[in-house]
């Protein structure tokens, strides 16, 4: 079982070295540009299409659980009479 530990760890170390990487554009600068613009947009929202619709979604969200926990706050704050 020894052998197979070593045998994994040789195969492991190999395949990680001889890997070729992949050189990736660095777009922080890029990033960086478009977020410290002044242009009266909030930091959250500056990231364009995804994230207005990901704020949208999330404030829908939240004004929907506010409305079923006060909904479910006042059924349970007048319980029906038992006949």
């Amino acid at each position: 079982m020894f052998r197979h530990i070593i045998a994994f760890q040789q195969v492991a170390r190999r395949s990680v070295s001889s890997s070729i990487r992949r050189q990736i554009e660095n777009k922080v600068p890029e990033k960086q540009k478009l977020f410290q613009e002044d242009n009266g947009i909030p930091v959250h929202l500056k990231g364009g299409t995804a994230d207005a619709l990901l704020y949208r979604m999330t404030m829908s969200l939240s004004v929907l659980g506010v409305g079923y926990v006060l909904y479910e706050l006042v059924k349970a704050s007048f319980p029906q009479k038992k006949v």
